[in-house]
């Protein structure tokens, strides 16, 4: 029974973590990418997977961004490959 609780929580934890890759973003990008982020980007919902992983890519490395570049960058560092991917995919068309 222990077991069967420790896995339960593992993988509940597990899928907080995947949903919080995009959470954190739906604050100012909305929770379908709708919105301009403080009326200073483009709406993400409109650009495709490719640009979305671009982008983020390029926010965590510094070579992508305009106004909002060291704000955005702060907010990429910890996302791994796959937490961006995961965002491209709900997000880009």
């Amino acid at each position: 029974m222990k077991k069967l609780i420790v896995l339960v929580a593992v993988l509940g934890f597990s899928s907080l973590l995947t949903a919080d890759a995009y959470t954190k973003c739906a604050g100012c990008h909305g929770m379908n990418g709708e919105k301009t982020a403080l009326k200073k980007s483009k709406v993400i919902a409109q650009m495709s997977k490719a640009e979305i992983v671009l982008s983020l890519k390029g926010y965590q490395d510094g070579t992508y961004g305009g106004a909002m570049k060291d704000l955005m960058q702060a907010q990429m560092k910890d996302l791994s490959d796959a937490d961006i991917q995961m965002i491209a995919d709900k997000i880009g068309k």
